[in-house]
């Protein structure tokens, strides 16, 4: 395939050479080839969805000629004709306008397209944006500030019977493979709808941008891919970061409120009726839901709302419901939050400072603080959800139902949520649960309501008092409550408590070793801000583990972007 590209043309490269370096482009590539260089990894039936819904159209170009007749040569000398005048480009010109902070109204930008034979015998275009800059004018920057940046160049691929559904499918397959939206518009003068993209890293086709162009109009999906455009742009995405804590207290809000158990998934009811049910300004309510809304987490239906999915586990009751921590978050971890600059000044945990004590006492002054918090800790259920099947659980299951009984002993187990589930779906087993003494009362009462309270002894303690003989020990999101030096305490103490055979589960997030999105990043701020402690890299957990004889087995993903990291006594 030739590389004849805009980008093989000189720096510096006059309007005329630019010309000349697009219709060469055009004639000698086809559909196939070109979409292969510029999505280099579509596979072959990917590769063959796009060139049955879309074809090579043309190459696109934007040049600054003194007048008409100036156009005309530069056309001439790249061996193009054009038949008919210009028709004005609205969405160019608006870019233009966008770009430097001038009047569109004063941006006369015209579109010509001179036709040209592909290789393939396709016939094929150059598009042409043309603004006439004459001598003297106060276009000029402009004018060389686009000519060398090229933002208007692009390869133009227009699609075959357009309707919402493929241009959706087509925009989606551009996105997998790293093309990103880059603005776009209609064209009243043409009924057409543009879609530009910007090309991936790794594209070989030497234009910067791609355009989907879809005869008529469709301005819906021209609104979401727009939509997405802006939320890719500096500015934007850091005014949705800055607003992020308007997020937490409206959630938090809506929770406390007790609207969504006021709501319906499937009956849209007005905010007047939310607001008589729960004891609220009808007309603020309904700024909220439209918020809300705006996250997925209700939806707007007609004059009226609905409860979301996300919605649901606001619930009190719903099952794994997030409410406990929305109004924790919300809440006193808010507060503490708001004290962030002075835990990254001094390293010192912002909760202790605000509150005068760290959250376990303060939590445990307070019923309703103690009992969110407890409850929170099941709102992260799901992760236990693959734990049964974990093959030390298997195995010590096997070992007790062939008459060699095991135990699994769960260190500050809450109220036992994930005991319970090992030791229901395992009934050879049995277990221990260490926690304090107000919360082994609760978790006393929650196993004999699981139907698994015969098989468990429910100790009140602390990590000075770890049960031993354990054959299979779990501690689940509790290292990362504490500093390095406790954890090392911490792991001392289990290691003197475990038996040779004995294996330890350890559930937590880890921190990436590179700089992949992780849930573990953002806890890692929290605990440092409100607990004291933090999150750490599987390197970093090993350590700790070798350092109280013990060593890291390995680890597998769970839900929530955990991990559960599999401990055993070291060989030495």
């Amino acid at each position: 395939m030739s590389t004849t590209t805009l980008a093989a043309a000189p720096a510096a490269a006059t309007d005329a050479e630019l010309l000349r370096a697009a219709a060469d482009h055009a004639r000698r590539h086809d559909t196939a080839s070109l979409l292969g260089a510029l999505l280099p990894g579509l596979d072959g039936v990917e590769l063959r969805a796009l060139t049955d819904r879309c074809r090579f159209a043309h190459t696109a170009l934007l040049v600054f000629p003194p007048d008409a007749d100036a156009l005309h040569a530069l056309l001439a000398g790249a061996g193009l004709a054009a038949r008919e005048a210009p028709r004005p480009s609205t969405v160019v010109r608006e870019r233009l306008a966008a770009r430097h902070g001038r009047d569109a109204a004063g941006l006369e930008v015209g579109i010509l397209r001179p036709a040209v034979t592909g290789a393939d015998g396709e016939g094929r275009v150059v598009e042409v944006f043309a603004l006439a800059v004459p001598p003297g004018s106060g276009l000029n920057e402009l004018a060389v500030h686009e000519r060398a940046l090229q933002h208007e160049a692009h390869l133009g691929f227009e699609v075959v019977r357009p309707d919402p559904l493929v241009l959706r499918g087509l925009c989606a397959l551009l996105d997998r493979h790293g093309a990103r939206p880059d603005g776009g518009g209609y064209n009243p003068h043409e009924d057409g709808t543009v879609l530009y993209f910007t090309v991936p890293a790794g594209a070989k086709a030497g234009y910067p941008r791609i355009e989907l162009y879809a005869p008529g109009d469709h301005r819906e999906l021209l609104a979401e891919h727009l939509a997405r455009h802006r939320a890719g742009q500096p500015a934007e995405v850091l005014l949705r970061q800055l607003t992020g804590a308007w997020t937490t207290q409206a959630l938090g809000t809506f929770a406390e409120l007790g609207v969504p158990e006021a709501m319906d998934a499937q009956e849209p009811r007005s905010a007047e009726q939310l607001a008589a049910a729960v004891g609220a300004d009808a007309e603020t309510l309904r700024s909220l839901l439209r918020y809300l809304a705006m996250l997925g987490t209700v939806v707007q239906d007609g004059g009226g709302f609905r409860l979301a999915p996300a919605g649901e586990l606001l619930r009190a009751e719903a099952a794994g419901s997030l409410r406990p921590l929305s109004l924790l978050y919300a809440g006193p971890f808010y507060r503490s939050f708001g004290e962030l600059a002075g835990t990254v000044r001094t390293g010192r945990v912002a909760f202790d400072r605000l509150f005068g004590e760290n959250h376990f006492d303060h939590f445990a002054r307070d019923p309703r603080l103690a009992e969110l918090f407890d409850r929170s800790m099941v709102s992260g259920s799901l992760m236990f959800d693959p734990l049964p099947g974990h093959p030390v659980v298997r195995a010590a299951a096997a070992a007790s139902a062939a008459g060699a009984p095991r135990t699994v002993v769960d260190l500050a187990g809450g109220t036992g949520e994930l005991l319970a589930r090992l030791l229901t779906a395992h009934p050879a087993l049995r277990g221990v649960l260490l926690e304090r003494p107000q919360v082994a009362a609760a978790a006393r009462s929650f196993l004999d309501g699981a139907g698994c309270g015969g098989r468990v002894e429910c100790r009140a303690g602390d990590f000075a008092d770890v049960p031993p003989g354990g054959d299979v020990y779990l501690l689940s999101r509790v290292l990362h409550d504490w500093d390095d030096d406790r954890c090392r305490e911490i792991l001392h103490r289990l290691a003197a408590a475990m038996p040779p055979h004995a294996d330890l589960l350890v559930v937590e997030r880890l921190l990436p070793d590179d700089d992949s999105p992780s849930l573990a990043t953002a806890w890692d701020l929290h605990m440092r801000c409100n607990v004291g402690g933090r999150e750490r890299t599987a390197g970093h957990y090993a350590h700790l583990f070798a350092d109280a004889g013990l060593e890291l087995a390995g680890h597998e993903p769970l839900p929530l972007d955990a991990r559960v990291l599999h401990v055993r006594k070291s060989a030495s």
